[in-house]
């Protein structure tokens, strides 16, 4: 590996560290606004869906564990960029 190329993974990994925490924290106001729609809704139609949050919208979760999943590759990229740098393999 080239000089100064584990600075590349090491950004790169930032990178997916900041964009999980994006997609982490889009999904949790995405579930909050959807929840707090329905709470002030005239109906009582949804006022199940909103106390037992059934049935499960699966697009929050899946924002959340896109996040999760992009922040451990962004942990694993700094960690091998650091292992790079440490010991100086090229």
């Amino acid at each position: 590996m080239p000089q100064n190329d584990w600075f590349v993974l090491m950004g790169i990994g930032g990178l997916f560290i900041l964009l999980g925490l994006g997609a982490i924290i889009w999904g949790k106001s995405e579930e909050k606004s959807y929840y707090d729609s329905l709470s002030s809704r005239p109906d009582n139609a949804d006022k199940r869906e909103f106390l037992e949050h059934w049935p499960q919208r699966p697009q929050f979760e899946a924002l959340k564990i896109g996040g999760w999943i992009a922040i451990a590759i962004g942990v694993l990229m700094i960690v091998m960029g650091g292992a790079f740098w440490l010991w100086g393999l090229s």
